[in-house]
C-alpha cells in the first residue's frame, strides 16, 4: 500500500471512530507499527491528526478531506462514473463543473474524448467551473472554452466560493450541471458539509437546464451540513454498481434517472 493510501485510510478511519492507537491501526493497514508511527507523525505535521501516546485523535480538519486525500479513494468506481457523464454531453455543449475528485475525472475525460477535438478554432465545448484545478488542466485544450467563476478559494476542494462565485454565474445558461457532492439522499437531496460550497455548487445547479449528480455508491442515503438542491432538481444519478437496489429504487421513485456503472 502505498504512503497517500495509508494516509486516506488512517483519516477515513478517525473519521469514523475518532481516535485509534499505533497496534490498531498496523493490524488494519497490513502495516508495521514504525510505519504506522511515521505516518501518523507526518499527518500530525500537516495538521490532519493530533499525536496521543500511543496512537492519534482526530483532528478538527480531518471531517472533509483535501482533495489530495480523497483521490485514492474507490478511484475505479470514479473513473468509471466520470466516462458515464462525459459520455452525457454532446458536441457544442456548456458544461458546468464544481470541484472534487469525480468531477475531476469528467474534465479529463471530456478534455480527451476525440469526437470534441475540433480541428477549428471554434471551441467544441464551453466549460464552465469554479473549481481551480479543473480550469487548470483545460486551459492548455484549445477545442474547450473555459469559463472561471470568481470567489475565494476553499483549500479543501480547490473550489471558489463565496458572493463573487455566485454572481459570476448570473446571466449565464449551461446545458448540464455535472455536480460531485458529499452525500446524495432520496428525501433530502444532493449535499455538501461546507456551506460556501454549497452555495456555489447551488448557482450550478440553478443555471443548468439538466443537472447530473455523479456519487459514488458510499454517498448514497446519506445527509450532510449544506443543501446543493433538492432531489426533484436531480434529472441524472450516476453511481457505481454496489448501489443498493432499495436505495436505487427511492431515487427513481421521485423522480430521478439512477444509472449504475
Amino acid at each position: 500500500m502505498a504512503a497517500h493510501e495509508r494516509w486516506t485510510r488512517l483519516l477515513e478511519i478517525l473519521g469514523e471512530e475518532g481516535r485509534i492507537d499505533v497496534a490498531q491501526a498496523a493490524e488494519r493497514l497490513g502495516v508495521s507499527a514504525a510505519t504506522v508511527r511515521r505516518d501518523m507523525n507526518e499527518l500530525a505535521g500537516q495538521q490532519m491528526l493530533t499525536r496521543t501516546r500511543g496512537g492519534a485523535v482526530l483532528s478538527a480538519v480531518a471531517y472533509d478531506l483535501p482533495l489530495r486525500y480523497k483521490t485514492a479513494r474507490r478511484a475505479d468506481e470514479k473513473h468509471r462514473i466520470a466516462r458515464a457523464a462525459a459520455a452525457l454531453v454532446a458536441p457544442g455543449s456548456v458544461v458546468g463543473l464544481n470541484g472534487g475528485t469525480t468531477t475531476s475525472e469528467v474534465a479529463r475525460e471530456l478534455a480527451t474524448r476525440t469526437d470534441l477535438m475540433s480541428e477549428t478554432s471554434t471551441p467544441a465545448l464551453t466549460l464552465v467551473t469554479n473549481a481551480i484545478n479543473i480550469a487548470n488542466e483545460l486551459a492548455v485544450r484549445p477545442h474547450v472554452k473555459t469559463v472561471v467563476t470568481g470567489g475565494v478559494t476553499r483549500p479543501n476542494s480547490y473550489e471558489l466560493t463565496g458572493p463573487l462565485a455566485t454572481e459570476g454565474l448570473r446571466g449565464l445558461a449551461l446545458d448540464r450541471a455535472v455536480l460531485g457532492v458529499d452525500a446524495v439522499h432520496p428525501e433530502f437531496g444532493a449535499a455538501t458539509h461546507d456551506e460556501g460550497e454549497a452555495g456555489a455548487n447551488r448557482a450550478l445547479a440553478e443555471r443548468a437546464e439538466t443537472v447530473v449528480v455523479v456519487a459514488d455508491s458510499t454517498k448514497l442515503g446519506r445527509r450532510a451540513f449544506a443543501q446543493v438542491c433538492p432531489v426533484h432538481v436531480i434529472s441524472v444519478l450516476i453511481t457505481d454498481s454496489e448501489a443498493p437496489d432499495e436505495m436505487v429504487e427511492r431515487f427513481i421513485a421521485a423522480g430521478v434517472d439512477v444509472r449504475r456503472v
